[in-house]
């Protein structure tokens, strides 16, 4: 429905496990979904939104990539970050101490499998010895960091190809995305990057007619209001992301449902012009 209507991207959480006051819930396995989807759907691009190197060995997540991107037919954007929820990592047994250097590690040999297909490499959490990844992974299939952090920033910033804020970090509002931008571009500069040459991709969250008000249990913060009104109110909301130079927006809807998605395809010639 969201390939019918207009979307040109589905994106899935890698997330399992979420507890609060009100209880327990999960979605489903990400990669698993991701494959479905890459049968399912034609035309759109997919990708994790995104995928915490934490809950797959680096090789294993290469392997993965690679072939959801060759049953899309070369259209996955392989987003990932560190992961921050705790439950999930505790519940499922991963650890959670020493988050960033365990990433950097990850980073390496992810990239390096994708990129160039082969990695021998022994570090402090993980050792490959003459490690290929065959078939091969599409050598530009693109890679996009979910972060904010200093480090992972700056472990990133020199190989990947976009990057994404979460609307939580910048307060949902083009103004808060912009300050955002002005971080990112210094980070980039700091590990010598044209800040031009790195899509910037941004969450906003949107309010469809039905919205419950708590949509992502999941954040480890307070949601910001969400973009809401008429389909031409929400339009405009959103082209003023493009005008401060973000290239893509990934909705996070309230509520999820079909409905919602059909309602949104309303909104999207508005946008497109």
């Amino acid at each position: 429905m969201a390939e019918g209507v207009g979307f040109d991207s589905i994106w899935v959480g890698d997330h399992l496990l979420y507890r609060d006051d009100s209880g327990s819930t999960g979605p489903w396995e990400a990669w698993s979904v991701l494959a479905g989807l890459a049968e399912a759907t034609e035309r759109v691009m997919l990708g994790p939104l995104v995928a915490a190197t934490a809950f797959h060995n680096p090789a294993m997540l290469a392997k993965k990539a690679a072939t959801v991107d060759e049953i899309s037919g070369g259209r996955l954007v392989l987003g990932i970050g560190a992961g921050w929820n705790q439950v999930e990592f505790d519940a499922y047994g991963f650890p959670f101490d020493r988050r960033a250097s365990r990433f950097e590690e990850a980073f390496t040999i992810l990239r390096t499998l994708i990129r160039d297909g082969a990695i021998d490499f022994e570090g402090t959490f993980y050792t490959l010895r003459d490690c290929e990844l065959i078939p091969p992974a599409r050598p530009d299939l693109p890679i996009m960091i979910g972060s904010q952090g200093p480090r992972v920033l700056r472990a990133t910033l020199a190989h990947v190809d976009a990057w994404n804020g979460w609307y939580a970090w910048y307060g949902n509002t083009a103004e808060g995305a912009s300050g955002l931008l002005s971080t990112l571009d210094e980070a980039c500069r700091d590990v010598g990057r044209d800040p031009a040459t790195v899509e910037r991709t941004v969450t906003v969250l949107v309010e469809a007619p039905g919205a419950t008000g708590n949509q992502t249990r999941a954040a480890r913060w307070q949601d910001p209001p969400a973009v809401g009104g008429s389909p031409e109110e929400i339009a405009a909301s959103l082209s003023a992301f493009g005008d401060i130079g973000i290239d893509e927006v990934q909705l996070v809807v309230d509520p999820i449902t079909e409905a919602s998605v059909r309602w949104l395809g309303d909104v999207l010639p508005i946008v497109h012009g």
